[in-house]
């Protein structure tokens, strides 16, 4: 911030607006919110810029706005205490302009000549009860292409007039009703599609990075995903292309199906302890399929900086789905608690994926420029196994092998193996390249040894740790 922002302002001394919107979404666990915590150390510098921030008031917004050099500097405005007839004016606005819209681009419709009617307008402007949120969902929902404006127009006046307050009225009964039809528009056994609608529902809405299509078609081995989301437009951001990724337009909906309050029609429950352990089992088996030895198919000994086209060979060999898949399958591990019925399924697939997996993936890692990730791997890895106080096997034995990470015998951490990460991104093939650069015993350069020479040298210096199919085999090593 100091370099992009603070200092160009500060030398230009130029009146500015920067305007940040939606600061709830931004997703970080400090107390307080990490971007204003930031703010605060540096508005001071810059008196000729003035932000304006929007965003839902959580706990940790709220308490970075009290941060003592922010809180006598700033001036909140809250939407609920702006005058309700000034947001019904804009709302009613809103809807006439664009249900308007859809009149006029509808040509293979019939609509009466004052069609939105004033009375339809007020009783939406009514149900909406201010949220603006509310007005969006229903215009996207009456201009959804496969249906008559009409028609929607009706089914959304005809729900009934409870809606006060955001979550408890009209944008969870308006979210039942578009949900409802899009079942209705699924023309396969019931149980199956509100199955199915769930797997690919919660995934788009639990993954930790927006996956596209056709990545979470390949992660979920589902195939017809376009069908269950096809009437969903109107809750879920799916863009034309297959390869862009999929968001919710607002964090209500999650919020929504995430409730069991709030998301009365079991059938559509997500339910995140359920689907974080779909996923993570999605993305093990996942890897199981595709991790494979010298994946990019480079020269032997290949230095990554000197690949041509790495980001091609990425995109061909490894992908989206195998990108994501290893990157974040420990963090959906650690929101998999102690309770959960999946415990030992999930323990059993991890220690497997170690025994025969450890080094393709680590491979990937480096690959793809994440392998920091695995460092944050293990510690996601441990965190979860002391939780469980599992027997930890090929996990105990893959940490004494010092790959990521080293004992602090002053404080009993562990640590990562920073001196390893460079050497170690510049080579990626083939095997016994890795395991030369992961020791920390003295090994000469690999180009100082021929092949055979090599494969004897790290054999004896890692026999029974790491099998010939790149897992990690259950031994003490010290």
């Amino acid at each position: 911030m100091e370099k992009i922002i603070v200092g160009p302002l500060e030398a230009s001394r130029i009146r500015t607006l920067i305007i940040i919107d939606a600061l709830d979404e931004c997703k970080d666990e400090e107390p307080a919110s990490a971007i204003l915590s930031v703010l605060s150390r540096y508005v001071d510098e810059i008196p000729n810029v003035k932000f304006f921030i929007t965003g839902r008031p959580e706990p940790r917004i709220r308490s970075g706005f009290r941060l003592k050099l922010l809180r006598p500097i700033t001036e909140v405005l809250r939407l609920h205490d702006v005058k309700r007839s000034l947001v019904d004016s804009d709302i009613k606005l809103f809807f006439r302009t664009r249900l308007a819209d859809i009149a006029k681009a509808r040509s293979d419709c019939n609509f009466t000549q004052d069609w939105p009617n004033p009375s339809d307008i007020d009783i939406l402007c009514e149900k909406a009860a201010g949220f603006f949120i509310y007005a969006s969902t229903v215009v996207k929902f009456v201009g959804f292409k496969n249906r008559t404006p009409t028609g929607q127009l009706d089914r959304i006046v005809s729900l009934p007039r409870n809606t006060t307050h955001e979550g408890r009225s009209g944008i969870d009964l308006l979210y039942t009703q578009v949900l409802e039809q899009a079942i209705d528009d699924m023309d396969v056994d019931v149980e199956e599609i509100h199955s199915h609608f769930r797997t690919v529902v919660g995934a788009v809405l639990l993954v930790l990075n927006p996956l596209s299509m056709t990545a979470l078609s390949d992660l979920l081995q589902v195939s017809d995903i376009s069908t269950t989301l096809r009437s969903l437009h109107s809750l879920l951001l799916v863009p034309d292309s297959t390869e862009d990724p999929i968001r919710a337009f607002h964090k209500s909906f999650p919020d929504f199906l995430m409730d069991p309050v709030r998301c009365k029609d079991q059938q559509f429950f997500v339910e995140p302890v359920v689907h974080h352990a779909e996923i993570l089992l999605s993305c093990l088996r996942f890897m199981g399929e595709r991790l494979k030895r010298n994946i990019c198919n480079l020269d032997d000994y290949a230095v990554l900086s000197e690949v041509k086209d790495l980001p091609t060979c990425q995109k061909v060999y490894i992908g989206d789905a195998l990108e994501y898949a290893c990157r974040f399958w420990p963090k959906h591990l650690l929101r998999i608690p102690i309770s959960s019925p999946h415990t030992e399924e999930v323990q059993k697939a991890v220690e497997r994926f170690f025994k025969t997996h450890l080094l393709y993936w680590i491979e990937v890692l480096a690959l793809m420029g994440n392998l920091d990730a695995g460092v944050y791997a293990m510690n996601d890895v441990d965190q979860w196994y002391t939780l469980v106080s599992a027997v930890q096997t090929v996990y105990s034995d893959l940490c004494s092998c010092s790959i990521f990470r080293q004992v602090s015998h002053v404080h009993g951490q562990m640590t990562a193996r920073e001196s390893f990460w460079t050497t170690l991104m510049q080579s990626t093939t083939p095997l016994p390249t890795y395991i030369i650069q992961l020791s920390h015993f003295p090994l000469p350069h690999p180009g100082s040894m021929s092949a055979t020479a090599q494969s004897s040298h790290w054999r004896s210096r890692w026999s029974g740790v790491f099998q010939k199919n790149g897992g990690c085999v259950p031994v003490q090593f010290c």
